[in-house]
């Protein structure tokens, strides 16, 4: 498919060669980050701009209103005025210079920070507030003075591109439905003309975050990573246009598309691995769980385009309140509608790191260093997510504090559990 929102001038770049040779091929030192010999260590910054009820529970609580699920509804019932200043005393507390030197300092070299539309391309009679974008022009310098690379993330669309409360408004997916796709293109177009001076910093945009491939055109959506790659370029030469797999396979759907061969430079697949989002992968014992992981690494080398994994945790439950949605429980425990107990939850529905069971610690050490060896056989990881108000078994600032993130990120007191 042709690019429609290419520019001129990219379009004759793109043709540019010689002999009618093939011209892109995927070269780190066309962008400030060697994707081909240097491997992403990185974590998300969750919670900060997009909120999530089980990242930062004590915002949605404060409302006492159930009908609240997500940042729509809640600042639809706010209102502009209160809605700005709860969200402006979050954005400017829940990450700091601190976190990012932090981040540095365990050895990451990446931060992936989610970002909504109505923070760059806000629409005429959304609930949204703004002010986000002044504390993400902070975001950068600070990631700049650490040494971190920074990967913006488009993690909402306009009329939801999955229907989850992490896209800004749970319910029906309607992206794509009326001028939602170009309205899109907008957003990334705003996002990378703002940060064009910060390629440095900035080495990837990611155009949306978790398409719901079942619920969407699927043509339609691999047109909309032509025309946001297009939009990228109009504005940024070689920074990565990350795209995400939608949830379909990543070698026999997606080989063989905006690769090197097909035209277009720099494009990096991302791919999001979690066991604990229907009844059978909860129900796995801990040594299944290691083993489903190990069995990544060969779907993951077997790509034909940069790919790292851009979502995962160490978590073997779903235990965590609110993380299928707020006011729903978990099928680990059963107290979700329709699930079966597997186990329970104590000390996992909330609490911190440190007061979780042997068994729990044994558990997330052993699975995330499986992960990580499995991770790193393409680009590499990004884990979700650095900090949460309670959630013990996502939290990486606390599982490092307490020895249950590899540290240094080498380090394994499990070697070998995938061969």
């Amino acid at each position: 498919m042709l690019p429609k929102s290419i520019s001129i001038a990219a379009v004759l770049a793109l043709l540019a060669g010689v002999n009618g040779a093939p011209t892109f091929k995927l070269k780190g030192r066309d962008v400030d980050f060697d994707y081909n010999n240097d491997k992403v260590y990185g974590v998300n910054l969750g919670g900060w701009f997009v909120l999530e009820p089980w990242i930062t529970p004590s915002i949605f609580e404060a409302t006492n209103n159930d009908a609240i699920v997500d940042e729509f509804t809640l600042t639809q019932a706010l209102g502009q005025d209160a809605a700005s200043s709860v969200l402006t005393n979050h954005w400017n507390t829940w990450i700091t210079q601190d976190d990012f030197n932090q981040i540095a300092h365990a050895g990451l070299n990446h931060v992936r920070i989610p970002i909504g539309y109505w923070a760059v391309a806000p629409l005429q009679g959304d609930p949204y507030v703004q002010g986000q974008l002044p504390v993400l022009d902070k975001a950068i310098g600070w990631a700049r003075s650490a040494g971190l690379k920074v990967l913006l993330d488009l993690h909402g669309a306009p009329g939801s591109q999955n229907g989850f409360d992490n896209s800004g408004r749970k319910g029906p997916v309607d992206w794509q439905q009326g001028s939602t796709v170009s309205q899109t293109l907008t957003a990334i177009s705003n996002l990378a003309e703002r940060y064009a001076g910060d390629t440095d910093v900035v080495t990837a945009i990611e155009l949306l975050n978790e398409p719901l491939g079942p619920d969407i055109n699927l043509d339609e959506l691999k047109q909309f990573y032509y025309d946001g790659w297009g939009n990228v370029r109009n504005n940024m030469a070689y920074t990565v246009v990350t795209i995400h797999d939608a949830f379909e396979d990543i070698d026999s759907f997606w080989n063989g598309f905006m690769n090197a061969q097909a035209g277009v430079n720099n494009v990096m697949l991302d791919t999001h691995i979690y066991q604990i989002f229907d009844q059978g992968q909860v129900s796995q014992s801990s040594a299944q769980h290691v083993a489903a992981a190990c069995g990544s690494a060969s779907p993951l080398a077997g790509t034909d385009k940069w790919t790292i994994v851009g979502e995962w945790t160490g978590a073997q439950t779903d235990c965590a309140k609110w993380l299928n949605g707020l006011g729903i429980g978990a099928r680990y425990d059963g107290t979700m509608a329709g699930s079966s107990y597997v186990g329970s939850c104590d000390g996992k529905y909330t609490g911190t790191v440190a007061a979780l069971s042997d068994a729990d610690k044994r558990n997330i050490r052993s699975f995330t260093e499986a992960q990580l060896d499995a991770y790193e056989t393409h680009t590499g990881w990004i884990w979700w997510t650095w900090h949460t108000e309670s959630a013990p078994e996502w939290d990486m600032q606390e599982l490092i504090a307490n020895g249950l993130f590899p540290q240094p990120l080498s380090d394994r007191q499990y070697p070998g559990q995938c061969g």
